[in-house]
């Protein structure tokens, strides 16, 4: 099978297990569908081989899990799958999320803009109407204030007018559309500039709301709300985790299921973990606030000592500046901006965590959890903490070991599966535990693995290959865990299952790989020869300037006797170039044709005189 044929099969695969959900009333998106594939295949419980075509029964049986997972709606795992994707498909880095909101600003203006750029005024009328539309423009795409209201538009009026006054419309209608464009974009500055001083000065600013005062207030608050969610899934996180250290050290199996713990536990830190970004970013919001407001501090402050007690000021010193404050502005603009959209996710992801919240509320824990100390992530690192706990340098020395007093920037390194215990992950079957690095950092293969414990890193040292393989099995089980751990470079070289005797097994094949290529003789048909070829560029460049010389020389030719009225003679000469003159307009001339009536000319005979009468018939152009 072809590979546009393989991708033809799994999207109506995709497109038939979406239908199924939707018919029983649950609607998912073709992305977590594809997920959802990728999931079952890699589950080496339903034994699927990827390296053979799948076969009817397969499609149907693969289908079906598909639908039933999707269908679990108790599920922490597909919750996760759910939060991942969402995350995936709506969160991007700060740069982005501000491009993609001045792109769809400049969208919706663009009708507006065209109006004015397209506009051919030319009374008085015309003229009077395309103002309007560049004070609305300039309002809409300063955004101080609605173009509705009659006091925002008279400010920006009079503020429009101070720099670009109704008679200088006959020169901005000559100009280019692209310049038209500029000149816009430079007058919304300096206008969104000055009624942001007259508003400093309280000469004005109406409509303009005080962005940094609300963004001081909003900034905090978001931090809160989110430092909130982060210590609740933490919480969570940590009764699970003390409940399944007890579970593990003492083989029980009563309580509540393990596997969905380790689900619900696996939810919780992925929660954190996006969090957790987003914090990050809101801390930088916080940071680029404090950064505009002392800027706008000081361009104000500038701008006072220019403007005051002046009666006239030189636009080249004015207008940089008012410009310059436009920008600062539209900083705050794009804070706010960034602070919805990180506002909107957040409330987003709550819904994802609610299943494994009412699936181990309070009523179903507690029972279980008398007489268990939970730990919280600080306390767990601080009991690893001291020398004794450490690596001692001598133990496993064909190893590289890292430690904080012998490793510059070792608080940036980048330590494997997000910092959760190696050995833990791969002993305990997905069980996440936060590693301590102080104990020792083993750099294995480009790669920095981190313990919960001495014994731990003691342990994962003497087997590193078969504790990364644990790792990726119970990964496809939990197929999260790739996302949330970072292991998509691992599996990226898996071949998921084997055909062998240990089926569902995940083993790693190697590629087969080998350099090949393709020889082809040069000219290899006769006919494609070009016998005029030359491969000599001074060959080439000599013909050149023979032709060239040969423009501006005459042939001459001379007869002898010997010749006359023996050959042909000619003569070459350039032809000269047609020229042609066109006029600008053309233009002709009608006259009318005279036509004129002699009356009386055969007379009164002999006894009275002839009187002749000359009568006009000629009509004019416009008649005929």
């Amino acid at each position: 099978m072809s590979r546009a044929q393989a991708e033809s099969v799994i999207k109506n695969i995709i497109r038939e297990i979406a239908q199924e959900c939707a018919s029983k009333g649950q609607a998912v998106s073709e992305t977590l569908v594809a997920f959802m594939v990728k999931a079952v295949v890699l589950d080496p419980s339903n034994e699927f081989n990827v390296d053979r075509t799948l076969t009817k029964d397969d499609v149907q049986k693969l289908i079906k899990l598909c639908v039933d997972r999707l269908m679990d709606t108790r599920s922490p795992s597909l919750d996760t799958v759910k939060m991942q994707v969402y995350f995936d498909m709506n969160y991007t880095t700060r740069a982005d999320f501000l491009e993609e909101h001045r792109r769809v600003l400049e969208s919706r203006l663009q009708p507006v803009i065209r109006e004015i750029t397209d506009s051919r005024a030319r009374t008085r009328e015309e003229l009077e109407s395309l103002y309007r539309k560049i004070v609305s423009a300039v309002l809409l795409r300063s955004g101080l204030g609605s173009p509705t209201d009659i006091a925002v538009v008279r400010e920006a009026t009079a503020a429009l007018q101070s720099v670009f006054p109704q008679t200088e419309l006959g020169t901005f209608m000559s100009l280019s559309k692209r310049d038209k464009e500029r000149q816009l974009l430079e007058l919304t500055m300096i206008v969104t500039g000055i009624r942001l001083f007259n508003k400093e000065c309280g000469k004005g600013g109406e409509g303009i709301d005080d962005l940094p005062a609300i963004l001081n207030e909003a900034v905090p608050a978001t931090t809160q709300n989110v430092d909130a969610e982060i210590q609740g899934s933490l919480r969570y996180a940590h009764k699970y985790t003390a409940l399944l250290e007890k579970y593990l050290n003492s083989k029980s199996t009563e309580g509540p299921s393990h596997q969905l713990l380790k689900e619900a536990m696996i939810n919780t830190r992925q929660h954190e973990a996006f969090l957790r970004v987003i914090l990050n970013d809101v801390i930088s919001c916080a940071q680029q606030v404090e950064l505009l407001e002392q800027q706008l501090a000081a361009r104000m402050e500038q701008l006072q000592g220019t403007v005051q007690s002046k009666t006239a000021v030189p636009t080249a010193q004015v207008y940089p500046q008012f410009i310059h404050l436009s920008q600062l502005w539209s900083g705050f603009q794009d804070e706010m901006v960034l602070l919805s959209v990180l506002s909107n996710i957040l409330a987003s992801l709550e819904p994802f965590t609610r299943g494994h919240r009412e699936l181990f509320n309070d009523d179903v824990l507690v029972p279980f959890l008398e007489g268990v100390e939970i730990k919280t992530d600080e306390q767990r690192i601080q009991e690893t903490s001291g020398v004794e706990n450490r690596i001692h340098p001598r133990e496993f020395r064909e190893l590289d070991w890292l430690f904080p007093e012998t490793t510059k920037n070792f608080h940036k390194l980048q330590l494997q599966y997000k910092g959760y215990c190696a050995w833990t992950l791969g002993h305990y079957d997905r069980f996440l535990v936060p590693a301590n690095p102080e104990i020792g950092v083993l750099r294995y293969k480009d790669h920095y693995y981190a313990f919960s414990s001495k014994k731990a890193a003691q342990d994962f040292a003497q087997n590193i290959e078969g504790f990364i393989a644990l790792v990726a099995e119970g990964a496809k089980k939990s197929p999260e865990l790739i996302q949330l751990l970072e292991l998509h470079t691992q599996f990226a070289t898996v071949t998921p299952y084997s055909t062998g005797k240990d089926k569902g097994r995940m083993i790693e094949k190697p590629v087969t790989k080998c350099d090949s290529g393709t020889q082809t003789d040069t000219h290899f048909m006769e006919a494609n020869i070009v016998m005029s070829y030359e491969w000599n560029e001074w060959e080439l460049r000599r013909k050149a300037i023979k032709l060239a010389n040969l423009r501006k020389r005459i042939t001459h030719s001379v007869q002898t006797n010997l010749s006359n009225m023996k050959r042909d003679n000619a003569v070459q000469v350039w032809p000269p170039k047609n020229v042609e003159t066109q006029t600008k307009t053309d233009s002709y001339s009608n006259v009318p044709k005279p036509q004129v009536f002699l009356a009386g000319l055969r007379g009164g005979g002999m006894t009275q005189p002839t009187t002749m009468t000359k009568i006009d018939l000629t009509i004019d152009v416009d008649q005929t």
